[in-house]
């Protein structure tokens, strides 16, 4: 009897002593589930959202536009939508039934309306149930981009109430159907599953829980050993203990495994959805619920894009499961067997299509969001991002270089290059960036980080610079295109010239501006000061270094085109300069609005001098150097701008504004070579083809307070004192109590039109150096 004593007293130790150890060991695992569970249980991307599309009554929109837009919302087209993703266009009426989206404002529920378009505008807007007008509707915005973790791992989190219920119960029948009433782990099932991997000599079967699933996915490797397996038992226990089944299945849902692109993977059912099938998961027919449940036992395997035969096969043979369990109907199961995979041949890249406005979202983002945090906090960043305009943006860039490339007969070399940046006039929101030819390249963004010398688009602040000064200059002062010799130190000296090598003589301010004549913009910029441009550049927006030298006056001043957008988006706005923006607002995972980007306004130069120089610039596009826009553009578009050429025709540059958007293009080549493109030639092409391509509207700008209006004969600087209809009688600006030219009546016109601006210029010229005078008198003497 003794003897035997001792063998069983060593047992019991060994079970004390296992017993002892397991315990630790146990707590340890125990810490790991909670800590991932009551802490952030993944590491979601931020997403980038385009601006929602908002409709009403009045909105300009064509039909073709809006489908353009409900396409890259992967919106299918029905005669009859009946359920959130779909639309159908009859004639010129619009049905949408838009899906459930959470802006920051408020989440907006799934909703249909019917809205008609006459010519290029919405007329009516109503809910065909009701027949009620609705007097906003909000498209959710297209996601353009994301932000991904250092894993790569891609996710949309879904919670257990808003999944499908033919979802959640395909899954149960099929990967776990006690999965309410075990325990976290199946003995019996282990067991089978063991003994036939035994007898097999490999694993061909497995016993795995829902639970255990998921604590694999999350917190082990996938080696089959005996520790691995200990672990995964005790874990997937301890989670069953400490968590409700609702919350396991709702995590499960969202972890699962389903996809490979590249290096991102895709977890979560939700995600999925969009992955295979371009559409949200509440939109899924039940075939393709269970094709997403059948590829869960192995998603390369069973790739439908890659092994369309394999995976159809899964999808059936998970329809039969569905079948055995009258969860379908027989007939329903036999319908839906025959029906084809339905996932979209495109795959939806996590790669960004649009690299050039992403770089300058994530710039301004920098100043506000740590890196780490934009990978992992799955934040929501809603942009100024417009993708229609986007689009036709690149399209109109890279058809042009293209036309100019085939027309000059060198188009296989394509060593042009361009960028084109358009932003909203009124808000100064970014809409469209382009920074190459070929878009989707990441790399150099001409747009953003690209800087040139600007060439003749400079020339408005120049001219702004005297008509802020209305006691002094006006629309007809005249100014002299004449021989000039620009002293520069150390007995050197400039002497500027005019692209076509003529002197033009006396100008009226107006035509020496509309017809980009060199030498009386530096002969005006000199008598202003060249401080004194700087300023006004400054006020513009332009934050760069400006050198004082007077080749600045014809734009030998290097920047890129997202800050000469900026300078013209304050011209455009009447002289109220508003800080370029591409972000509205960030939200957490729970939508909570963590920072907004309100729009900042500041008046920095008078109005009334600016709209005198809108009036100006008008006059570029009908009767100066860009006049060949009245063809390009639609009829009654008005719009004004500026072309501007550099030495030997590197640069191409055009810069304007309708009434609602202002855009900046430029062509060039990489090595700085010539071109053999003036503005008007290159740029200008780039810039038409885009505003006429996109919904924007005719530059009316209202006149300010200070504005009177004056019949005037632009040729030779003479206003009437009455309407006087001739072909020379034009209506022009001019502010209150400043100067103005001399007065005359119709009958003069004729006598007095060579005669009368010699007298008004020695009057003018008197009194400019008279101020000019005092300034200096009052400099000496602080």
């Amino acid at each position: 009897m003794k003897k035997s004593a001792l063998p069983i007293s060593i047992f019991l130790v060994l079970i004390a002593g296992c017993l002892l150890l397991a315990v630790p060991y146990t707590l340890r695992l125990d810490k790991q589930i909670t800590n991932r569970f009551e802490g952030r249980r993944w590491e979601l991307p931020a997403r980038i959202y385009a601006r929602p599309l908002e409709l009403y009554v009045g909105k300009t929109v064509t039909i073709d536009a809006l489908e353009k837009e409900l396409i890259l919302l992967r919106y299918s087209r029905q005669n009859s939508p009946d359920k959130p993703g779909e639309y159908s266009i009859q004639g010129n009426k619009v049905t949408i039934y838009s899906r459930t989206f959470p802006f920051p404002d408020a989440e907006q529920p799934a909703t249909l309306v019917t809205l008609a378009i006459h010519g290029k505008t919405i007329a009516t807007l109503s809910d065909p149930g009701n027949k009620e007008m609705v007097n906003l509707f909000r498209l959710e915005p297209v996601q353009y981009a994301s932000i991904y973790p250092s894993h790569n791992e891609d996710r949309l989190l879904i919670k257990l109430a808003d999944a499908p219920e033919l979802l959640v119960k395909t899954l149960l029948l099929v990967e776990d159907n006690n999965f309410y009433s075990h325990l976290g782990i199946r003995p019996t099932a282990i067991i089978r599953a063991a003994l036939a991997n035994l007898r097999a000599g490999k694993t061909v079967q497995g016993g795995s829980t829902l639970t255990q699933q998921l604590v694999k996915n999350i917190f082990l490797s996938s080696e089959q050993t005996l520790l691995r397996k200990v672990n995964e038992a005790i874990m997937s226990l301890l989670l069953e203990y400490h968590y409700s089944k609702d919350e396991i299945l709702e995590a499960y849902l969202n972890e699962v495994y389903l996809g490979q692109d590249g290096k991102r993977s895709i977890h979560g059912f939700a995600m999925a959805s969009r992955f295979y099938f371009g559409r949200d998961l509440a939109e899924l027919e039940p075939e393709q619920l269970a094709l997403l449940v059948g590829i869960v036992k192995g998603a390369s395997y069973y790739n439908p894009r890659h092994q369309p035969e394999r995976a159809k096969l899964r999808r059936n043979q998970v329809l039969e499961i569905l079948a055995s369990a009258q969860a379908i109907s027989r007939e329903e199961t036999d319908q839906l067997k025959d029906k084809p995979l339905s996932v979209t041949l495109e795959i939806p890249s996590g790669i960004t299509p649009y690299p050039a406005f992403l770089q300058l979202v994530r710039r301004q983002l920098a100043r506000d969001y740590k890196d780490e945090d934009l990978r992992s906090e799955g934040l929501s960043v809603f942009t100024t991002f417009d993708p229609v305009i986007q689009q036709k943006a690149e399209e109109s860039l890279a058809g042009e270089l293209l036309a100019i490339e085939k027309r000059r007969g060198n188009s296989a070399k394509r060593t042009l290059q361009g960028a084109l940046v358009i932003a909203s006039v009124d808000q100064g929101e970014v809409v469209a960036v382009v920074g190459n030819r070929a878009p989707r390249q990441t790399g150099f963004n001409r747009a953003l980080d690209m800087k040139r010398p600007i060439g003749s688009i400079i020339k408005p602040a120049v001219f702004l610079t005297a008509l802020a000064r209305p006691e002094l200059y006006n629309l007809l002062t005249t100014i002299y295109d004449t021989p000039l010799k620009v002293p520069l130190g150390g007995g050197k000296s400039w002497q500027p010239g005019n692209y076509d090598n003529i002197f033009h003589g006396p100008q009226p301010l107006m035509q020496a501006l509309v017809h980009s004549y060199n030498v009386s913009t530096v002969q005006l910029g000199m008598e202003l000061g060249l401080d004194d441009v700087i300023d006004m550049l400054r006020k513009l927006g332009i934050q760069q270094e400006i050198k004082s030298y007077p080749s600045l006056l014809l734009g030998a001043v290097e920047l890129p085109p997202i800050e000469v957008l900026q300078m013209y988006q304050t011209i455009a706005a009447g002289g109220y300069k508003t800080p370029l923006r591409t972000i509205l607002t960030v939200t957490d995972q729970e939508n909570n609005t963590l920072q907004r980007y309100p729009l900042t306004v500041e008046q920095t130069v008078d109005p009334g001098a600016v709209f005198c120089l809108s009036k100006a610039l008008q006059a570029v596009t009908t009767e100066g150097t860009a006049s060949s826009l009245q063809r390009l553009m639609p009829k009654g578009l008005t719009v004004a701008g500026k072309t501007g050429t550099t030495d030997k025709l590197r640069d191409s540059w055009f810069a304007g504004y309708s009434g609602m958007h202002v855009a900046v293009a430029w062509i060039g080549r990489d090595n700085n070579k010539p071109t053999g493109l003036t503005g008007a030639t290159g740029a200008l092409g780039v810039w038409a083809a885009a505003m006429a391509g996109i919904s924007t509207s005719p530059l009316q700008p209202q006149p300010p307070d200070n504005i009177n209006w004056y019949y005037a004969n632009v040729s030779t600087g003479q206003i009437y004192n009455q309407k006087c209809d001739t072909k020379q009688s034009t209506l022009l600006p001019f502010i209150n109590n400043g100067l103005l030219p001399e007065v005359i009546n119709c009958r003069q016109q004729h006598k007095q039109q060579h005669k009368q601006p010699q007298k008004q210029q020695h009057s003018n010229d008197l009194e400019r150096a008279l101020h000019k005078g005092l300034e200096n008198i009052l400099d000496f003497l602080q």
